[in-house]
């Protein structure tokens, strides 16, 4: 192998030769997708142990790392795709084990319910740590060895992404490294008198490095006492740290999937409910909706997006993933903006915005009542892309609301009574531009009540203003049981301020059913159908038993019933309609077998003769 290959040609080369998708490679290589796409996009370059797994699939895609443009045999192709490897990295079962492993470390120390307060923040330090390692790892093949490449790191700490000051290493938390704690100014030893007070340190000398990360990793006191009690009883603590401490669990730049800390939120947050016998207080909405609803937004270099109750941000991550997918060559980055009511999902929300490089900037505060992203003039500030999936049925008090300040309610329908389902789409209009596009989750409902009232519901009358002006694009009825909280369906609802001409006045009808897998405990959409889901989306075209385009006027006729359930089965309910037809037509069926019959019978008889 040459010392300066080509890996933006071998990648593509190996592709080439296997048949893989970005996604199907990043598995073969055991990396994330999103480090494949920086690799074949040239932002960046594999290092030496990642080169060295390349070489290997390389060498099985029969593709010269000095010449990459060289093809295998078509047979051995067909061969490779059948007894391919498997790949090394941690599987979401793995991830998930893992945490669980850990939460039962100190299961009893702690309610349910705060284990993530523990487990995030300590997922999120080795996380650090591992990316702090590979960053020294790269530094050490420049500069010819690890303990120069520490030392040039101790002089300048701009070299790396995060300075990790030695006592928060987790090769010294975890005791596989020694370390010499200095003396304080009184000539008292700063050594912990345990692993929960180290780690408090620990968090804290990394926020004294790395101001950025104050209030996302030292949100809690890993040696707090109540009554003369450790709140975690520190050998339990020990353990968690020797469950993280599996080479297995590793969470480098090339180990983990994208968004992997809001799945772990995810999966914690399931856990809990469970163990409590409580519905999940939070939404978070499932990778494979997320990233269907990014490609179908296809968001383009230097667009500004917004997620104005964004969780732990795993669809700004997605928007950003995405849209690097489309252009992978862009040096122009998406602006994005998040704003999240509670103070640990806005924790998770920052450290994913860290982990992915994201140009993010973040709030916390209730949307609805104070939005943080104004203009300089008070006014709601407006994006190219909105994304969100706002709590469903949420309990809205038009009072409240009665003199918005941003006037968001009665310039656009009127204030709803009862639910805030569409209280918040008229938020996210008032936050697109003039040509903003959006891809918002709601509960099935939204889309259906107060249809046949007559004038007389006012959610009802929200859709007809939304219909009548044609600012809805479509709806995607989701399948049952993806959402961890709910078995309800769910829809995305998709906004659009600058409608292709084709289809202007018409509504994209989609119900995305056909493509959803059986699941323990919940249901999911493949990964290889989430592409196409979208480009059908997007190219609008009917899709018997998938997606219809529906005239507004018929849309007015049917009292602004959005279900898709009620119109993909459309052409269905015409053939009923014609039922007096269809039994004509087999009453003369039927005569003619019985005049066919007797004709036989005849000819038989003579015979029998």
């Amino acid at each position: 192998m040459t010392k300066n290959p080509d890996i933006v040609a071998v990648l593509r080369a190996i592709r080439a030769n296997l048949d893989l998708t970005q996604e199907q490679l990043a598995e073969r290589l055991g990396v994330s997708f999103a480090t494949v796409n920086r690799w074949e996009g040239g932002a960046n370059k594999p290092q030496k142990a990642a080169l060295a797994t390349i070489a290997d699939l390389a060498a099985e895609a029969a593709v010269d790392m000095d010449a990459p443009d060289a093809q295998a045999p078509e047979a051995a192709r067909v061969a490779r795709r059948r007894t391919g490897a498997r790949s090394a990295t941690p599987s979401t079962k793995s991830m998930e084990q893992m945490l669980w492993d850990a939460a039962c470390s100190i299961r009893g120390e702690k309610d349910a319910a705060k284990f993530k307060d523990y487990l995030l923040p300590l997922l999120f330090l080795k996380r650090l740590s591992d990316v702090f390692d590979d960053e020294i790892a790269r530094l050490a093949e420049e500069y010819g060895d690890r303990a120069t490449a520490l030392e040039i790191a101790e002089e300048d700490h701009a070299l790396l992404r995060f300075y990790l000051p030695p006592e928060a290493r987790w090769a010294v938390i975890s005791g596989r490294e020694p370390y010499e704690w200095p003396d304080d100014d009184k000539g008292k030893s700063t050594r912990p008198k345990d692993i929960g007070e180290h780690l408090t340190k620990a968090v804290r000398a990394v926020v004294r490095q790395n101001p950025s990360l104050s209030g996302v990793i030292d949100v809690v006191d890993f040696g707090a006492e109540r009554n003369g009690e450790r709140d975690i009883n520190p050998a339990k603590l020990r353990e968690v740290v020797e469950t993280f401490s599996d080479p297995r669990y590793r969470l480098g730049l090339a180990d983990v999937q994208p968004d992997f800390l809001g799945r772990a939120y995810e999966y914690l947050l399931r856990k809990f409910a469970e163990g409590s016998g409580q519905s999940a207080g939070e939404f978070f909405t499932p990778t494979e909706v997320g990233f269907l609803m990014a490609h179908i937004m296809r968001p383009k270099p230097g667009e500004e997006c917004h997620d104005y109750a964004c969780g732990s941000a795993g669809l700004l991550v997605k928007l950003q993933l995405v849209g690097k997918e489309l252009d992978p060559t862009s040096k122009v980055p998406l602006k994005l903006y998040g704003q999240e009511l509670t103070a640990e999902s806005y924790a998770v929300a920052q450290m994913n915005a860290i982990i992915h490089d994201m140009n993010v900037e973040m709030a916390r505060g209730d949307t609805m009542i104070n939005p943080k992203f104004k203009t300089a003039d008070s006014k709601i500030r407006t994006y190219d892309i909105v994304v969100a999936n706002p709590m469903w049925n949420q309990p809205f008090n038009p009072d409240i609301f009665a003199d918005d300040p941003f006037d968001r309610f009665r310039t656009q329908g009127g204030a709803s009574t009862g639910k805030g389902d569409w209280a918040w789409l008229q938020h996210t209009l008032a936050c697109l531009n003039e040509r903003g596009r959006a891809a918002v989750v709601l509960d099935t409902g939204a889309v259906t009540r107060g249809s046949g009232s007559k004038n007389e519901d006012r959610e009802r009358n929200i859709r007809k203003w939304f219909v009548d002006r044609d600012m809805i694009d479509g709806v995607i009825l989701l399948p049952d049981n993806l959402f961890y909280n709910t078995n309800a369906a769910g829809v995305v609802v998709v906004l659009s301020k600058r409608k292709p001409a084709a289809r202007k006045n018409r509504l994209v009808l989609m119900n995305a059913g056909r493509c959803v897998q059986k699941g323990r405990p919940k249901n999911f959409i493949p990964e290889d159908s989430i592409r196409p889901l979208a480009a059908t989306y997007l190219r609008g075209e009917p899709v018997d038993g998938e997606l219809i385009v529906v005239d507004c006027a018929k849309i007015a006729e049917a009292d602004y019933n959005l279900s898709p359930s009620r119109w993909v089965g459309a052409a269905q309910s015409e053939d009923a309609a014609n039922i007096p037809e269809l039994i004509s037509s087999l009453r003369s069926l039927s005569d003619a077998g019985v005049e066919a019959d007797l004709h036989l019978f005849k000819i038989l008889s003579r015979l029998a003769s």
